[in-house]
């Protein structure tokens, strides 16, 4: 999941990067504010009388329902005492608005006048150590937001009664905004923004009739008050398909989109936490805020981590029990084997926190019958039904206190088609499939080997951790990476998945746990010796690169295996071939329409797709690190002339005709799909109506590569580098080679030539559309100018000597140059038929096609 890149404050698993108070509690650091108004007018109702006959919930903040209006009245009596204000998605719309994206601030109740006041004030910037002038400076000059505003039902003492419906049956999470934003429109509309997809953006808003507080998930417990509302929202693109082919049975009627909001009142922790420095290469999540008294000689940002309270029983002790131990508990829900294979995996963190000092500091258990997820005592793992195609979303997300970083209750939620996703990888993979014979074992093994590491992996976002993208290079040291399954092919033919997905924590996940958690004895530099901890985790050869856009770093991937990027893409393309060169209806269930063989072909054909952008990243490529100064790490280091070179042979071989033809045998196996089973984006689009297109599915394939070498940012670099050094390759170069391999290569006939003409103009497609890109560097739309016009008079003067469909293609490629030429400021080629997605995460095309990737 999306990461991560704030997950409960943002999307995909990482947790808010709100302000914090390192020393103290917010009193010290900040006054009240005052609000300077007269004492709030008396209401005639007494809250006996407005709350007779209506259910109680008693918790943190009472609160009444009445049943017969749908009302939520809430008893007020702790005013100007800041609490937790949460509010998430509890489920979600699909897309991108996705269930458990959330936001989180510090909030308090005041009386104003007459009335009552929900403040947000401002915790991002702080005078802390300050005088009481200074901070009152501060607190003058940045503005609070009033949340909302409630006029009292009924007053007694100290304590008000509002209604409370209102505020909860509203749009707070910007749902019908964000709708409009990502451009829903209707059928093939573009998810990548507003009027995208060739139209005005949908418009939503809420409708108050459709709209109730729900009360199955509006909670009370002694440290957190819960509330949930059925919000709905009406408009949007009529009778149209909402989300085309991308999900479209996950709103029935697309001009009434119904969503569940969740907010909630949260009792901030007590005293005691104690904040641990913030260092770009510990792995840890960060968050921060701006103090206004820091002395000269500091930062004016101040940086903490971000992690759950752990401390020794006995510091001074090499190994102890912990005060507290860190808890998770797993949906009950989960069925049984996903159920055990989710303890088992989000076990391993106890090796790490054991490795750091620990003793049974770690726990994971099954929640108790009759506990509620929703309590904030509980740290919990949710499996989540998702209706549509196996493209399962998960997240590791916290609450966060904004004051001080500390993580206060993990929430992972896991997709429950995941392993599903694996499942079906294995099927292609084995071709289990033979009459008579039992399935074999290993399919189900190696999805739950996956679900395993995923729970590692989501806890591991909840207990603070960024990814780690390099991880993959050193024996898989990390379950904070995106792991790809290793494969391998054996003498017998066969491809061997036993060792598919690594078991147990890394080597980098307990040396980010020891720099995050480690309880130092009394007396102990803390600093140093955080510091110390991380050169011996330098000197042991651990790098943290973590979601760095640029497509730059060749080790840090998503998705990948292996030290070597490139010998994996050769090796993975080496045993694709195998298992397409034998692909048949082996592949599916006895009873399955052959139309199905698509489903299992797609992740089979595209099995090399994420080790293609790996290699990508080797030309015009550049290591680095997060290095500090004088901690002995290289920042910089350019890419080996001779590996770019390596890396571009591998990344021409997967668009030869080669690569991409599939055998006539499983081509003609696979019909049109029949009634019951529509073609989905699970499946390959095409141009031939309701027939199986192989040359369609060639262009998705091919379509990636070709964009990444002609990438804007990389031909940028690639210009640059060469500048800087002559032996690097520069980018008429890497183009020569391109053309080399597409319009010039030796001309072929029949099903190859078809091929070599989808790649031919995939390459002048995004050459042209990299010459007509506004935001490209000057000097790369001028190179790519100088490129098109070679090739212009080449394809002129071979045309004059060609006959067939091969004079064909040099005229459509030259009609595109002439149309490029006629107006390059408006010049923009359909795009290629895109790709079924890969990831459960993201949309892994946009990379690609866009320059900008997803988590």
């Amino acid at each position: 999941m999306k990461h991560a890149t704030p997950l409960l404050a943002g999307l995909l698993g990482l947790c808010a990067a709100a302000a914090a108070q390192p020393a103290a509690p917010p009193a010290a650091a900040r006054p009240a504010a005052k609000t300077g108004a007269p004492p709030a007018a008396t209401p005639a109702a007494t809250l006996g009388a407005v709350t007779r006959g209506l259910q109680k919930f008693d918790g943190y903040f009472p609160f009444y329902y009445d049943a017969k209006t749908g009302k939520v009245f809430l008893e007020i009596s702790r005013f100007d005492e800041e609490f937790l204000y949460f509010g998430s998605l509890a489920n979600g719309v699909g897309n991108g608005i996705e269930r458990g994206q959330s936001t989180a601030a510090i909030a308090r109740f005041v009386r104003v006048g007459g009335k009552v006041f929900l403040i947000e004030p401002n915790y991002d910037y702080r005078a802390v150590a300050a005088s009481a002038d200074e901070q009152r400076a501060v607190d003058n000059a940045f503005a609070k937001s009033v949340v909302w505003g409630f006029v009292p039902a009924a007053a007694e003492g100290a304590k008000v009664l509002v209604d409370l419906t209102p505020f909860l049956v509203r749009d707070s999470q910007k749902i019908g905004e964000r709708l409009g934003s990502r451009g829903f429109q209707g059928p093939g509309a573009s998810l990548l923004g507003p009027g995208a997809g060739g139209g005005p953006p949908a418009s939503y808003k809420l409708d108050e009739s459709r709209s109730a507080v729900y009360l199955a998930n509006t909670r009370n417990f002694p440290k957190n008050s819960e509330f949930e509302a059925m919000v709905t929202f009406v408009g949007g693109p009529g009778g149209a398909d909402f989300f085309g082919d991308e999900g479209g049975g996950l709103a029935p009627d697309p001009s009434a989109v119904t969503v569940q909001l969740h907010q909630a009142f949260v009792a901030l922790p007590g005293p005691g936490y104690r904040p641990r420095k913030f260092d770009p290469r510990s792995g840890l999540n960060e968050f921060s805020y701006t103090d206004f008294a820091a002395p000269l000689n500091a930062p004016l940002v101040q940086r903490f981590s971000q992690r759950h309270r752990l401390q020794k029983q006995d510091p001074a002790a090499a190994v102890s029990e912990a005060v507290a131990p860190i808890v998770y508990y797993v949906d009950r829900g989960a069925p049984a084997p996903i159920k055990k294979a989710l303890l088992e995996g989000g076990a391993w963190w106890n090796e790490a926190f054991e490795a750091a000092g620990y003793r049974n500091a770690f726990q994971i258990k099954e929640l108790p019958a009759g506990a509620d997820p929703m309590d904030i005592r509980y740290n919990v793992v949710n499996w989540i039904n998702r209706s549509g195609s196996p493209r399962a979303f998960s997240y590791g997300a916290s609450y966060i206190d904004p004051r001080t970083g500390e993580i206060i209750k993990g929430v992972v939620s896991l997709g429950s088609d995941r392993h599903r996703q694996d499942y079906l990888i294995a099927e292609g993979l084995l071709q289990p499939y033979t009459d008579g014979q039992p399935v074999p074992d290993q399919l189900e093994q190696l999805a739950l080997a996956r679900i395993r590491q995923l729970s590692a992996h989501e806890i591991g976002h909840t207990l603070g951790f960024y990814h780690n993208f390099t991880a993959s290079t050193k024996d898989r040291a990390s379950v904070m990476d995106y792991p790809f399954p290793r494969l391998t092919l054996g003498p017998d033919g066969r491809v061997d998945v036993s060792r598919a997905y690594a078991a147990g924590i890394g080597g980098w996940d307990k040396r980010a746990v020891l720099w995050g958690y480690a309880d130092f004895p009394p007396g102990t530099d803390e600093n140093r010796a955080l510091d110390d901890i991380l050169r011996e985790t330098l000197r042991q050869g651990y790098r943290f690169i973590p979601d760095v856009g640029g497509y730059a770093h060749p080790a840090a991937n998503q998705w990948d295996d292996g030290p070597d990027p490139v010998a994996q893409l050769n090796q993975l393309m080496a045993l694709r071939r195998h298992v397409l060169d034998g692909f048949s209806e082996r592949a599916i269930r006895p009873d399955a329409p052959l139309a199905t063989l698509q489903e299992v072909l797609v992740p089979i054909y595209l099995l090399h797709r994420y080790q293609v952008e790996a290699v990508a990243k080797s030309i015009g490529g550049v290591y680095f690190t997060h290095a500090l100064k004088n901690d002995g790490q290289a920042p910089t280091q350019l890419v080996d002339p001779a590996v770019q070179q390596q890396a571009l042979a591998a990344l021409l071989a997967t668009i030869a005709p080669a690569a991409l033809a599939l055998p006539e045998a499983l081509i003609a196996q696979i019909p049109p799909r029949p009634v019951g089973y529509p073609a989905s984006r699970e499946t390959f689009a095409g141009y031939t109506g309701p027939t199986f297109d192989p040359l369609a599915a060639a262009e998705a394939a091919a379509a990636p590569p070709i964009a990444a070498l002609l990438n804007p940012e990389r031909a940028a670099r690639l210009v640059e580098y060469h500048a800087r050094d002559a032996r690097q390759p520069g980018f008429l170069p890497v183009v020569d080679q391109l053309l080399a391999a597409t319009w010039k290569a030796a001309p072929a006939t029949g099903y190859p030539a078809a091929l070599q003409t989808v790649v031919n103009n995939l390459a002048l497609k995004y050459l042209l559309q990299l010459a007509a890109t506004p935001g490209a560097a000057a000097s790369v739309r001028g190179q790519a100018l100088l490129a098109i016009d070679d090739l212009q008079a080449w394809m002129r003067a071979k045309a004059a000597k060609t006959q067939g469909p091969q004079k064909a293609g040099l005229l459509f490629g030259l009609a595109q140059i002439e149309q490029f030429r006629a107006a390059p400021d408006k010049f923009s080629p359909p795009p290629p038929v895109a790709m079924p997605p890969g990831a459960p995460i993201g949309t892994p095309a946009l990379d690609f096609l866009s320059g900008c990737g997803t988590d």
